[in-house]
Protein backbone atom coordinates (compact mmCIF):
# COMPACT_ATOMS: atom_id res chain seq x y z
CA UNK A 1 0.00 0.00 0.00
CA UNK A 2 1.62 3.10 -1.33
CA UNK A 3 0.38 7.02 -0.29
CA UNK A 4 0.94 8.14 -3.54
CA UNK A 5 0.95 12.45 -2.57
CA UNK A 6 4.76 13.06 -2.92
CA UNK A 7 4.47 16.65 -4.13
CA UNK A 8 3.16 17.16 -0.38
CA UNK A 9 5.44 14.59 1.06
CA UNK A 10 2.76 12.25 0.82
CA UNK A 11 0.26 14.39 3.69
CA UNK A 12 -2.41 12.27 4.77
CA UNK A 13 -6.63 13.42 4.54
CA UNK A 14 -9.50 11.93 6.14
CA UNK A 15 -10.35 11.15 2.41
CA UNK A 16 -7.01 9.17 2.34
CA UNK A 17 -7.35 7.39 5.45
CA UNK A 18 -11.36 6.09 4.52
CA UNK A 19 -9.58 4.94 0.84
CA UNK A 20 -6.84 3.06 3.12
CA UNK A 21 -9.76 0.88 5.15
CA UNK A 22 -11.47 0.12 2.05
CA UNK A 23 -8.21 -1.23 0.92
CA UNK A 24 -7.76 -3.60 3.34
CA UNK A 25 -11.58 -4.80 2.80
CA UNK A 26 -10.41 -5.80 -0.55
CA UNK A 27 -7.45 -7.27 0.03
CA UNK A 28 -7.56 -11.02 -1.16
CA UNK A 29 -7.73 -14.09 1.61
CA UNK A 30 -4.69 -15.08 0.54
CA UNK A 31 -2.23 -11.94 1.43
CA UNK A 32 0.27 -12.59 4.06
CA UNK A 33 2.30 -9.83 4.17
CA UNK A 34 1.44 -5.85 3.53
CA UNK A 35 3.88 -3.38 2.54
CA UNK A 36 3.16 0.47 3.36
CA UNK A 37 5.20 2.41 1.76
CA UNK A 38 5.47 6.24 0.86
CA UNK A 39 6.33 7.94 -2.49
CA UNK A 40 9.10 9.68 -3.20
CA UNK A 41 11.57 11.26 -0.96
CA UNK A 42 9.50 11.09 2.87
CA UNK A 43 7.16 8.44 4.19
CA UNK A 44 4.48 10.34 5.26
CA UNK A 45 4.60 14.38 6.77
CA UNK A 46 1.83 14.08 8.76
CA UNK A 47 -1.85 15.37 8.26
CA UNK A 48 -2.29 17.99 5.35
CA UNK A 49 -2.52 21.06 7.13
CA UNK A 50 -4.36 22.36 4.04
CA UNK A 51 -7.29 20.34 4.24
CA UNK A 52 -7.59 19.83 7.92
CA UNK A 53 -7.73 23.63 8.68
CA UNK A 54 -8.85 25.30 4.84
CA UNK A 55 -5.56 27.61 5.08
CA UNK A 56 -4.11 27.96 0.96
CA UNK A 57 -7.69 28.10 -0.23
CA UNK A 58 -7.72 31.39 -1.59
CA UNK A 59 -7.30 32.45 1.74
CA UNK A 60 -10.66 30.50 3.47
CA UNK A 61 -10.81 28.71 7.10
CA UNK A 62 -12.05 26.52 8.41
CA UNK A 63 -11.76 22.93 6.92
CA UNK A 64 -12.00 19.23 8.44
CA UNK A 65 -11.21 20.20 11.59
CA UNK A 66 -13.73 22.95 11.91
CA UNK A 67 -15.82 20.41 10.34
CA UNK A 68 -15.31 18.08 12.81
CA UNK A 69 -15.38 20.19 16.15
CA UNK A 70 -18.84 21.62 14.65
CA UNK A 71 -20.42 18.06 15.07
CA UNK A 72 -22.21 16.76 18.42
CA UNK A 73 -19.43 15.37 20.72
CA UNK A 74 -20.69 11.60 20.37
CA UNK A 75 -21.01 12.03 16.49
CA UNK A 76 -17.32 13.48 16.17
CA UNK A 77 -15.81 10.60 18.35
CA UNK A 78 -17.49 8.19 16.02
CA UNK A 79 -16.03 9.74 12.82
CA UNK A 80 -12.43 9.79 14.24
CA UNK A 81 -13.75 6.00 14.79
CA UNK A 82 -13.88 6.07 10.93
CA UNK A 83 -10.56 7.15 10.63
CA UNK A 84 -8.98 5.09 13.15
CA UNK A 85 -9.62 1.89 11.00
CA UNK A 86 -7.92 2.80 8.27
CA UNK A 87 -4.77 2.26 10.44
CA UNK A 88 -5.98 -0.70 12.63
CA UNK A 89 -6.55 -3.22 10.40
CA UNK A 90 -2.57 -3.18 10.10
CA UNK A 91 -2.19 -5.12 13.29
CA UNK A 92 -4.85 -7.95 12.01
CA UNK A 93 -3.71 -11.77 13.48
CA UNK A 94 -3.91 -12.93 9.34
CA UNK A 95 -1.26 -10.54 8.11
CA UNK A 96 2.22 -8.86 8.97
CA UNK A 97 2.49 -5.43 8.39
CA UNK A 98 5.63 -3.75 7.55
CA UNK A 99 6.48 -0.08 7.29
CA UNK A 100 9.04 0.88 4.73
CA UNK A 101 10.41 4.48 6.16
CA UNK A 102 12.35 7.15 4.62
CA UNK A 103 12.51 10.71 5.28
CA UNK A 104 9.81 12.23 7.40
CA UNK A 105 6.83 10.32 9.14
CA UNK A 106 5.38 13.26 11.09
CA UNK A 107 2.04 12.62 12.69
CA UNK A 108 -0.03 10.62 11.21
CA UNK A 109 2.95 9.35 9.16
CA UNK A 110 4.59 8.01 12.57
CA UNK A 111 1.02 6.55 13.59
CA UNK A 112 0.41 4.86 10.25
CA UNK A 113 4.07 3.34 11.08
CA UNK A 114 3.50 2.27 14.21
CA UNK A 115 0.49 0.50 13.10
CA UNK A 116 2.58 -1.53 10.99
CA UNK A 117 4.18 -5.05 12.81
CA UNK A 118 7.41 -4.19 11.45
CA UNK A 119 9.21 -1.13 10.86
CA UNK A 120 12.43 -1.19 8.54
CA UNK A 121 13.83 2.68 8.43
CA UNK A 122 16.52 3.92 5.75
CA UNK A 123 19.10 6.18 7.79
CA UNK A 124 17.44 8.88 6.43
CA UNK A 125 13.89 8.73 8.60
CA UNK A 126 13.29 11.13 11.01
CA UNK A 127 9.78 10.63 13.45
CA UNK A 128 7.52 12.84 15.17
CA UNK A 129 4.73 12.85 17.33
CA UNK A 130 4.08 16.19 16.52
CA UNK A 131 0.34 17.00 17.35
CA UNK A 132 1.13 18.06 20.34
CA UNK A 133 2.65 21.50 18.33
CA UNK A 134 -1.23 22.11 16.50
CA UNK A 135 -3.04 21.77 19.95
CA UNK A 136 -4.50 18.03 19.12
CA UNK A 137 -3.76 14.37 20.56
CA UNK A 138 -2.34 11.31 18.84
CA UNK A 139 -5.92 9.86 17.95
CA UNK A 140 -4.88 7.56 15.31
CA UNK A 141 -4.38 4.26 17.08
CA UNK A 142 -0.96 5.54 17.59
CA UNK A 143 -0.49 5.92 21.39
CA UNK A 144 -0.67 2.51 22.91
CA UNK A 145 1.74 1.10 20.16
CA UNK A 146 4.33 3.86 21.52
CA UNK A 147 3.83 3.00 25.09
CA UNK A 148 4.47 -0.91 24.65
CA UNK A 149 7.29 -0.47 22.25
CA UNK A 150 8.88 2.18 24.77
CA UNK A 151 7.16 1.98 27.62
CA UNK A 152 5.15 5.04 29.18
CA UNK A 153 7.82 7.50 30.50
CA UNK A 154 9.59 7.75 27.01
CA UNK A 155 6.45 7.41 25.18
CA UNK A 156 5.20 10.78 27.06
CA UNK A 157 8.23 12.59 26.27
CA UNK A 158 7.87 12.13 22.58
CA UNK A 159 4.08 12.51 22.88
CA UNK A 160 4.21 16.17 24.55
CA UNK A 161 7.47 17.63 22.91
CA UNK A 162 7.17 16.58 19.71
CA UNK A 163 10.93 16.32 18.98
CA UNK A 164 12.02 14.50 15.97
CA UNK A 165 13.47 11.26 16.35
CA UNK A 166 16.16 10.39 13.92
CA UNK A 167 16.75 6.54 12.83
CA UNK A 168 19.79 6.17 15.00
CA UNK A 169 17.61 7.03 18.02
CA UNK A 170 14.93 5.09 16.65
CA UNK A 171 16.77 1.86 16.27
CA UNK A 172 18.52 2.27 19.89
CA UNK A 173 14.78 2.67 21.47
CA UNK A 174 13.38 -0.33 20.01
CA UNK A 175 10.98 1.38 17.22
CA UNK A 176 13.18 -0.08 14.35
CA UNK A 177 13.16 -3.27 13.21
CA UNK A 178 16.47 -2.55 10.81
CA UNK A 179 18.03 0.44 9.74
CA UNK A 180 19.67 -0.05 6.04
CA UNK A 181 21.32 2.90 3.65
CA UNK A 182 18.76 4.78 1.79
CA UNK A 183 19.59 2.88 -1.05
CA UNK A 184 18.64 -0.47 0.47
CA UNK A 185 15.23 -0.18 1.93
CA UNK A 186 13.78 -1.73 -0.83
CA UNK A 187 16.01 -4.55 -0.80
CA UNK A 188 15.71 -4.75 3.13
CA UNK A 189 11.81 -4.81 2.61
CA UNK A 190 12.28 -7.49 0.76
CA UNK A 191 14.43 -9.55 1.91
CA UNK A 192 12.20 -9.01 5.49
CA UNK A 193 9.22 -10.23 3.87
CA UNK A 194 10.47 -13.18 1.89
CA UNK A 195 11.61 -14.42 5.49
CA UNK A 196 8.69 -13.71 6.98
CA UNK A 197 6.77 -15.52 4.11
CA UNK A 198 9.31 -18.57 4.49
CA UNK A 199 7.52 -19.75 7.78
CA UNK A 200 4.36 -21.31 7.87
CA UNK A 201 1.19 -19.34 8.06
CA UNK A 202 -1.08 -20.85 10.38
CA UNK A 203 2.10 -21.10 12.78
CA UNK A 204 2.75 -17.47 11.96
CA UNK A 205 -0.87 -16.39 12.84
CA UNK A 206 -0.42 -18.02 16.01
CA UNK A 207 2.45 -16.81 16.81
CA UNK A 208 1.44 -13.66 15.82
CA UNK A 209 -2.19 -13.59 18.40
CA UNK A 210 0.54 -15.00 21.50
CA UNK A 211 3.06 -11.84 21.32
CA UNK A 212 0.04 -9.40 20.61
CA UNK A 213 -1.93 -10.78 23.45
CA UNK A 214 0.75 -10.91 25.78
CA UNK A 215 1.17 -8.04 27.34
CA UNK A 216 -2.71 -8.32 28.89
CA UNK A 217 -2.27 -11.87 30.05
CA UNK A 218 -0.47 -13.00 33.47
CA UNK A 219 2.40 -15.65 33.17
CA UNK A 220 -0.48 -18.41 33.68
CA UNK A 221 -3.04 -17.33 31.08
CA UNK A 222 0.18 -17.07 28.67
CA UNK A 223 1.45 -19.92 29.59
CA UNK A 224 -1.66 -21.66 28.89
CA UNK A 225 -1.46 -19.75 25.41
CA UNK A 226 1.01 -21.14 24.27
CA UNK A 227 -0.42 -24.53 25.79
CA UNK A 228 -3.66 -24.49 23.20
CA UNK A 229 -1.97 -22.74 20.43
CA UNK A 230 0.68 -25.46 20.32
CA UNK A 231 -2.12 -27.97 20.72
CA UNK A 232 -3.90 -26.70 17.38
CA UNK A 233 -0.35 -25.99 15.81
CA UNK A 234 0.13 -29.96 16.39
CA UNK A 235 -3.50 -31.28 15.56
CA UNK A 236 -3.43 -29.36 12.16
CA UNK A 237 0.21 -30.85 11.42
CA UNK A 238 -1.27 -34.61 11.80
CA UNK A 239 -4.36 -33.97 9.59
CA UNK A 240 -6.52 -33.69 12.72
CA UNK A 241 -7.55 -29.84 12.91
CA UNK A 242 -11.00 -28.50 12.31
Amino acid sequence: MTLCRPDVLNAQTPEMWRAMHEFSRELPGDVRVVVVRGEGRSFSAGLDLAVATGVGRGGTTGGALAELAALPPEECAERIAGFQAGFTWLHRPDLISIAAVQGHAIGAGFQLALACDLRVLADDAVFSMAEVMLGLVPDLAGTKRLVELLGYSRALELCVTGRRVDATEAAALGLATVVVPRPELDAAVHDLTAAVLAGDRNAVVEIKALLAGAAGRTPAEQQRAEREAQTRRMRDLVGLGE
